[in-house]
């Protein structure tokens, strides 16, 4: 079985400053492509093997796009979503189920609480039970929910690999890494997820990154418009004052962060990140992206700094902040 890369071939990404003492390092890899999709930048060994985690969300949307899964703006976002479970994302999945004919109980992601502490509050003050829908990734399970009742695919079993609708979203996803997947883990929310190089997963967001709505081809008009419906309902990707969705409402960028440590990201002008860190820590993750997107020249030093602002990177001590997490360069 492939496993992720080796601490040689990692580089030192972002440090933990507490009151000017570096209490933490993260190393990790990471890659940045022009807006024309070459090399522009390499940290650490691009060519090894990680799984993407919901970093493959984007490609899995598409997968259920190009299968005739009819999805647009807020339920498109939802499809591509590690949401934070507020009332207004359950709402949205619930429309999408609706549409595929299913309910909360077809759901194949486990039972969860949700991430946004307001949701959650309530949740226990009305003495509910952690649900499915609930889950951060209810969104592409309903989407895959959707894509089976499209085609008159059984929904029974649809997380096993062998499922026509699994074989099919690898088959898109391998079209669009340009690679072959390397191997096959299971995902925390029990879908599929393949393990694949960091190159080709920048590679295939940057291509979902700067496709265009009016394409002549069909899986790239599927690509602009999963990428705007997303910059579009930034809310729908992550949750309010969460990383991904603040970067994409201040800095119009499209970001997909996944656990373990990884993150892509495109800048407007095309310019992509990819990154994994070698301690599977997300905590730097965003404003590492975001300070090699500036240092490419894609987003401007002031409003980086700015959007930094807006992120949990403040190290407390004594209920004052007395340092930060912060990229390493």
């Amino acid at each position: 079985m492939p496993q992720t890369f080796a601490a040689a071939d990692a580089v030192e990404l972002a440090v933990v400053d507490r009151s000017g003492f570096i209490e933490s390092r993260h190393a990790g890899i990471a890659i940045v492509l022009a807006p024309d999709g070459t090399i522009a930048e390499r940290l650490g060994d691009p060519s090894a093997l990680i799984l993407p985690r919901s970093s493959l969300k984007p490609l899995q949307a598409l997968a259920c796009l190009s299968a005739g899964a009819v999805l647009e703006g807020e339920r498109l976002g939802l499809a591509t979503a590690s949401h934070s479970g507020t009332d207004r994302h359950v709402a949205v999945v619930r429309e999408i189920l609706a549409a595929a004919g299913a309910g909360e109980e077809d759901l194949g992601c486990p039972p969860a609480w949700p991430g946004d502490t307001a949701a959650r509050d309530e949740m226990m003050r009305e003495l509910a039970e952690p649900s499915r829908i609930r889950m951060n990734c209810s969104g592409k399970h309903a989407a895959m929910l959707l894509t089976c009742a499209a085609n008159d695919w059984d929904t029974a079993g649809y997380l096993s690999a062998e499922h026509p609708l699994q074989l099919h979203i690898r088959e898109v996803v391998e079209r669009l890494l340009g690679e072959k997947v390397s191997a096959i883990a299971i995902d925390g929310c029990g879908a599929p997820v393949y393990a694949t190089t960091l190159f080709g997963l920048a590679r295939a967001i940057h291509r979902i990154g700067t496709s265009s709505t009016t394409s002549p081809f069909a899986l790239h008009r599927s690509a602009g418009l999963l990428v705007q419906a997303v910059r579009e309902n930034p809310w729908t990707i992550d949750g309010p004052g969460r990383p991904d969705t603040v970067v994409i409402e201040r800095l119009g960028v499209f970001a997909k962060g996944g656990a373990e440590g990884v993150m892509v990201m495109v800048a407007p002008d095309g310019t992509t990140v990819a990154l994994k860190m070698l301690d599977g820590s997300g905590r730097a993750a965003t404003a590492v992206a975001l300070r090699l997107l500036e240092r490419a020249g894609a987003l401007a030093p002031a409003d980086v700094a700015a959007t930094m602002q807006q992120l949990p990177l403040s190290v407390s001590g004594g209920g004052q902040v007395v340092g930060a997490i912060r990229p390493a360069f």
